[in-house]
């Protein structure tokens, strides 16, 4: 027994394990629990960038996701970065840039040589390629888009045409249209042979007239669904147009309102020129959160690498702005300086009253705030929730008068 025992555990010794049991699982060690890139990961790659080890350092870049990627370009600092950026998946480079902080973004497109942009920028939709190119300078504007191709360079430039913030800037160019008079089997040999012209993602196929009005939209699922030799005309669905010039807080509105995934963009005459996705929305309705929560603040979004001087800019105006209206306050104070001076109490009780006033209008502030980004507020009911607001004021302000009269006499 003892000898099997012993020859086991000497053939154990010597075989050895899989690779895939001694090595680390480098998705699991980037990520907490919580989606955000763990500081022992970043100190990888840090090492890893000391101790010039290019193979490891390439291995753990390599293990995540472009979202993430962009996140650990924004630990490093920009000797660091200088390493990283040659060893980046040049099929993912283009997202990643997209991915970006704003600041950060504009010093990564500085190192990137034009051609290597270019061709990044060709694998992302036409929407986020424009977004980055609309960050470049003028003269490496006109490099990147000149080593383009033709298509890819009309489309973007098709794109930047339009205002920004609005569904034009917005939208893929990328969509799949189709006849009434197609059927479903026709369709859906058309997706298998069309391949890269198709955008990489899309939910729904655009019914069009002759005239490439869309005049229906017919869900994927529905399509795979269907027999063979059903006609579009008889799958097509209501759909919900999205005008070129509409600001991008109202589409994001509508969206949110017909729980759509997918819309068709049209230009002023109504024919079809691009669709917008729910994971576009989902950025909008991102960026105008963040919007409405620093103007809570009275600061504007400098970025997390933005320098001292970014965000002293940002902020001193607000600060000289709530400066002015301190001061008007003060003056409405100092026309009762006399009864103040015979009532030491009430100097004691003014940090209280300016504390709760200012608290009381953040309240406000934040419902109306709310109330407009969510439609519910309108010049139909503005007056009444005015009146509401003011309502509420006055009750608070009597309930607390109250307490604060009867504290101050005992």
């Amino acid at each position: 027994m003892t000898r099997d025992t012993a020859d086991l555990t000497d053939a154990l010794d010597k075989t050895p394990f899989p690779q895939a049991a001694v090595t680390e699982d480098l998705e699991d060690l980037a990520l907490g629990d919580d989606y955000a890139l763990n500081p022992e990961y970043v100190d990888m790659v840090i090492d890893a960038a000391d101790s010039g080890d290019t193979e490891r350092l390439r291995e753990l870049v390599g293990a995540l996701e472009p979202a993430d990627v962009a996140d650990l370009m924004g630990f490093l600092s920009s000797a660091y970065r200088e390493e990283v950026i040659p060893l980046l998946d040049p099929e993912a480079l283009g997202e990643i840039i997209s991915e970006m902080d704003e600041n950060l973004r504009e010093e990564i497109l500085e190192a990137t040589p034009s051609v290597a942009l270019a061709r990044a920028l060709e694998e992302l939709d036409t929407d986020d390629a424009a977004d980055v190119i609309d960050d470049l300078d003028e003269t490496k504007r006109y490099q990147v888009l000149a080593a383009m191709g033709e298509v890819d360079r009309a489309a973007i430039e098709t794109t930047l045409s339009y205002e920004d913030e609005t569904a034009g800037r917005l939208m893929q160019r990328e969509f799949l249209a189709a006849p009434e008079f197609w059927t479903a089997g026709h369709t859906i040999d058309h997706v298998r042979e069309a391949g890269d012209a198709l955008p990489e993602l899309f939910f729904d196929v655009y019914v069009v007239d002759p005239t490439y009005k869309p005049v229906g939209a017919i869900p994927i699922s529905l399509l795979l669904r269907s027999r063979r030799e059903t006609r579009l005309a008889d799958l097509m669905e209501a759909v919900t147009e999205i005008q070129v010039e509409m600001g991008q807080e109202e589409v994001a509105y509508i969206f949110d309102k017909y729980h759509l995934i997918s819309a068709p963009v049209v230009d002023p005459g109504g024919r079809l020129v691009g669709q917008i996705t729910v994971d576009d929305i989902v950025e909008v309705i991102r960026e105008e959160a963040e919007a409405d929560i620093l103007a809570l603040a009275g600061v504007s979004d400098a970025g997390r690498d933005a320098t001292v001087i970014d965000i002293v800019r940002a902020r001193l105006p607000w600060l000289m702005l709530n400066l002015v209206t301190a001061t008007i306050a003060v003056s409405g104070v100092a026309v009762f300086q006399e009864e103040i001076a015979q009532l030491v109490a009430l100097a004691i009780l003014m940090p209280i009253v300016s504390s709760l006033g200012g608290n009381a209008g953040t309240q406000s502030l934040a419902v109306a705030v709310r109330a407009l980004a969510s439609k519910e507020l309108t010049t139909a009911n503005a007056r009444r929730i005015v009146l509401r607001e003011v309502s509420v004021g006055l009750v608070n302000g009597l309930c607390l008068a109250l307490v604060m009269g009867a504290a101050t006499y005992l």
